[in-house]
């Protein structure tokens, strides 16, 4: 049966009756794919102006702004009390349950053609943000809606497959933990060890360099400098772009497994080591720099750039106030103790098969991002 979405669910817009001197507000940054990524605790004195929307579980928050940045979430096993959100989120919520599963009209809300048509809505509006309303752009779509028994089987589908995403994140969560305690303990252990530069155990260079006109939507995959943040927390990449096979066969420098690639311009040292699976290829926009260790070294040099150590020589290294930047040649000089044969050999043997069960999950996270793109394109 057709309806439009307005019959379904209404937009909130219900002022929060502060009852605690902390509250949790969430704005649109506080929001990203449908997971909460900040729960910052104010002060009611200090939240800012626009904290003023009372919301609940079962309830979909929608950023009006931009919708292909996927500012969005649905609300679950929270203490409702406790939170208050920004006026430029959307609260959406199901009119009636017997009709509705709200988790599936959050599936179909979020699906790639419903953001697609909601980008072209936000950016067809004049004004100085892409922005939507719900009034003029959510409430007048039309939807298909199945049986309530239905739209169970389809939620109780997709949900088999982000739930074993987030399995995944977790377990690399937990081996990245003990990946940490691993390489503390062997690089506090400094009598059999000497102090070199990353310059003498690897290669440190910039990345190629390729214009817009160069690339083309066909071809080899590669990325630019925002995406390596993404890719370094495990996740896809949200706006790859291609290059055509002639032009790639062409370049130099090109990244193989187990390459370093760390950020250096802005946002300074995000890291990301280039797997066997995914071998992005990116353009040099000023904030890449590629390091390839020798071999025996590539794990113990990665988990050193992750590390306090590597951290601490990354902050010392960093210049500019306005702009911050990270040299080539700062990266050469940096200092860090080296294990002997033996002992390299013995961490390598504990950390390579972590680093590998690592790698696993995120290549089938990939596959699974894939197959709930291929579900959501099916039934919406």
């Amino acid at each position: 049966m057709r309806y439009r979405v307005g019959e379904l669910v209404d937009s909130i817009s219900k002022k929060c009756d502060f009852k605690t001197d902390k509250i949790i507000f969430l704005n649109t940054g506080d929001i990203e794919d449908g997971k909460i990524v900040n729960n910052n605790c104010y002060k009611i004195s200090d939240l800012p102006g626009q904290a003023k929307k009372k919301i609940k579980n079962g309830d979909i928050l929608f950023s009006e702004i931009r919708p292909k940045n996927k500012r969005y979430a649905l609300v679950e096993n929270i203490d409702e009390t406790n939170y208050v959100v920004s006026t430029k989120l959307m609260v959406l919520r199901n009119k009636d349950s017997k009709v509705l599963n709200m988790k599936y009209f959050y599936y179909f809300l979020t699906s790639p053609k419903m953001l697609r048509y909601l980008q072209s809505e936000a950016e067809a509006r004049s004004g100085t943000f892409p922005q939507i309303t719900f009034k003029d752009n959510i409430y007048p779509i039309t939807i298909n809606l199945p049986s309530l028994a239905e739209q169970n089987k389809i939620v109780k589908n997709i949900d088999s497959i982000v739930n074993k995403i987030k399995n995944n994140q977790k377990i690399n969560t937990n081996l990245n933990s003990l990946l940490e305690c691993v390489f503390n303990n062997y690089y506090h252990h400094k009598n059999d060890t000497v102090s070199t530069k990353l310059e003498l155990i690897s290669e440190v260079r910039s990345a190629n360099r390729i214009f817009a006109k160069e690339y083309r939507n066909e071809g080899i995959p590669f990325l630019r400098g925002k995406e390596i943040s993404l890719l370094s927390q495990g996740n896809s990449p949200t706006d790859t772009l291609f290059i055509s096979i002639e032009k790639y066969k062409k370049l130099k420098n090109i990244p193989k497994a187990k390459d370093i690639l760390v950020t250096s311009v802005g946002t300074i040292g995000n890291i990301y080591q280039v797997e066997n699976f995914r071998l992005p290829f990116y353009y040099k926009d000023g904030n890449i720099i590629q390091i390839t260790p020798h071999k025996g070294f590539e794990n113990y040099i990665y988990l050193w750039l992750n590390s306090k150590f590597g951290d601490k020589e990354i902050v010392s290294a960093t210049i500019g106030s306005t702009q911050k930047a990270l040299t080539i040649s700062a990266i050469k000089k940096f200092k860090l103790y080296i294990l002997n044969n033996h002992e390299l050999q013995r961490f390598n043997h504990i950390v390579n098969p972590l680093i590998k069960q690592i790698q696993q999950n995120h290549e089938e996270n990939d596959f699974l991002q894939d197959l709930k793109s291929t579900l959501l394109k099916r039934y919406f």
